[in-house]
């Protein structure tokens, strides 16, 4: 059987090569796509989908924005079982940080010119000071286009979906991105950050070998 995994945000298969899954499954990773200018968030789920072969059984998985991605890519194309790392099930699991954004409407009135390598550099030095792990995230950067990031930050931040029973979710209790505290995970990561797949990947793998069989 298959399995469908989206990385986080700009990110790679890096990120989640640590993982190892049950012999017999074929993991196939979906590359993030450049939208399109003004195309809707529907529009680009549907793109990110064509890969997906729903002729036969399969499953998702999703990392952080690939987490909310595969849960909209399920609603048009239906997985055994989907599963989501460092991500949030519906709108009302995303942090007070994000509604402020949505409401003040920053980074609508930003250029893309804005969202270039030193605004990441930044979000990277701020991440490793922040963060107990102190791991350099620019280095799992890999799409760094502009138009991209602005688009799928303005997405997270516009994402409304009420919590799907279907969707099983794994966090790390010392997530700053999508704090923990805002979530009812399934599982629970202890001293795991945003970048607990890449961290612990070991107990990550060992939980997705009980559930993706």
């Amino acid at each position: 059987m298959k399995v469908y995994v989206i990385s986080g945000l700009g990110a790679d298969q890096k990120v989640l090569e640590k993982l190892k899954f049950n012999p017999g499954l074929e993991v196939v990773f979906l590359d993030w796509l450049i939208p399109e200018k003004r195309e809707s968030f529907a529009h680009y789920v549907e793109r990110m989908a064509v890969a997906v072969d729903q002729t036969k059984p399969f499953y998702l998985l999703g990392y952080s924005f690939g987490g909310i991605i595969v849960q909209e890519i399920h609603k048009i194309k239906k997985a055994k079982k989907i599963v989501i790392l460092a991500s949030i099930t519906s709108h009302k699991e995303k942090p007070r940080l994000i509604h402020w954004l949505g409401k003040l409407k920053i980074t609508y009135l930003m250029p893309d010119a804005f969202f270039g390598r030193k605004t990441i550099l930044l979000y990277a030095y701020i991440r490793k000071k922040l963060e107990p792990n102190r791991l350099d995230i620019i280095q799992y950067f890999r799409v760094a286009n502009p138009h991209y990031l602005r688009w799928s930050i303005n997405k997270i931040i516009e994402w409304k979906k009420e919590k799907d029973p279907d969707v099983i979710q794994i966090m790390g209790d010392k997530d700053i991105v999508f704090p923990i505290k805002n979530t009812q995970p399934h599982y629970t990561i202890r001293g795991g950050t945003h970048l607990f797949p890449l961290l612990k990947s070991k107990e990550v793998s060992a939980i997705l070998n009980t559930l993706f069989v």
